[in-house]
């Protein structure tokens, strides 16, 4: 491959995060990204376009386990060839097994297709013909593994038992926040599958990983002491929180806040973060739906920012409230667009008020 960037998007599920955990066994620079069937994609494909653009190197788009509609693919298309036609060397390859992207397969050559392997074998198969790739002596039996779970096959017992384990390993590591924390998250999962192929070889196999998922949990949010898994992802996650303070930083009538975006647990997170970071006034949590959650540590009653930003309320130091209209986004930049909206809309409200109020004076 003569490329200096592979920009790797793959599906949120087992055989998603395989096809890029097989190819970290390449030499070449990747950058992952990862999406969820329906508006996601088109979303973090966006991104992918704006980085090859600000960057400015020769990319790999490599979509693996995820099919796209004939409009998506019609869109990466005019967008790879309007990149190439500016010099930018982008080559665009999809690896799936899902027979809904029939059509588009018919119609673009970048689009491989085969419905009789899991996307994992695929691109197993794929890096091994098309790319320089280190091959561990377990990687094969792991693909049949991640195969056999992921096609359903209950006749392959030995592996069919031990993707189970592997498949509840990804879907239940919901520690970090996709959208906040995307290179973290993906860092983490394909850290527990590097993991869970220590023991394929061990007696009952299924079993030992089943018993040591949680250990390995812990292990990897371990920074010094040990502690319970609740306490060693909160500290984690208030360190990510705190790295990203530059841009994650909003304002409101002189107090100066903190703005996550689906994290949750905001009773302990959040008051975690004001404790380390108590230069902060306030934090608030915006969910998927546009649920809000504020913490504030006696500095400003987020019980009235929540009546006046959604008509919300609760204490002065945690309230809630719901805003209306909130659009689900997949991209932080465009959530805070939203919230920074609000909040200049309710600024700008109350200083039309207080001119209006001198004028009756």
């Amino acid at each position: 491959m003569n490329k200096e960037i592979i920009h790797h998007l793959s599906h949120i599920d087992l055989d998603g995060y395989s096809c890029q955990f097989v190819m970290q066994h390449t030499p070449y620079k990747i950058q992952n990204y990862n999406a969820n069937y329906g508006a996601e994609v088109k979303s973090k494909l966006d991104i992918i376009v704006e980085n090859i653009k600000k960057e400015k190197k020769s990319a790999l788009i490599l979509i693996t386990d995820l099919n796209l509609t004939m409009d998506e693919s019609r869109w990466i298309n005019g967008e790879v060839a309007k990149m190439n036609a500016n010099k930018l060397n982008v080559e665009l390859v999809l690896l799936d097994h899902h027979g809904s992207g029939e059509d588009s397969a018919r119609k673009y050559d970048w689009y491989f297709l085969d419905v009789e392997r899991c996307a994992t074998k695929i691109t197993y198969d794929y890096a091994k013909e098309h790319f320089e790739f280190d091959e561990p002596s377990w990687m094969e039996k792991y693909v049949n593994v991640v195969n056999a779970v992921d096609l359903w096959k209950l006749d392959e017992v030995e592996n069919f038992e031990y993707g189970k384990v592997c498949m509840r390993l990804v879907t239940e590591t919901r520690e970090l926040n996709r959208v906040m924390f995307a290179n973290e998250d993906n860092n983490y999962k394909i850290s527990l599958l590097q993991e869970a192929v220590k023991y394929l070889n061990e007696e009952n196999a299924p079993i030992v990983l089943d018993e040591k998922i949680h250990a390995l949990k812990k292990e990897f949010f371990k920074i010094d002491e040990n502690n319970t898994l609740d306490n060693l992802s909160t500290a984690y996650v208030v360190k990510l929180l705190g790295a990203k303070r530059d841009t994650n930083t909003i304002y409101y009538k002189g107090y100066k806040g903190y703005l996550s975006y689906g994290v949750g647990n905001t009773s302990i997170v959040g008051n975690g973060f004001l404790v380390a970071y108590p230069e902060y006034d306030f934090i608030v949590d915006v969910s998927y739906r546009g649920a809000m959650s504020l913490r504030a540590n006696f500095k400003v009653s987020v019980a009235q920012i929540s009546k006046e930003w959604a008509n919300g309320g609760g204490h002065p130091n945690a309230a809630g409230g719901r805003i209306m209209g909130f659009k689900e986004q997949y991209r932080y930049d465009k959530v805070k667009q939203q919230i920074e909206q609000i909040i200049y809309d309710k600024e700008s409200r109350a200083t039309v008020l207080e001119y209006k109020t001198q004028e009756d004076i």
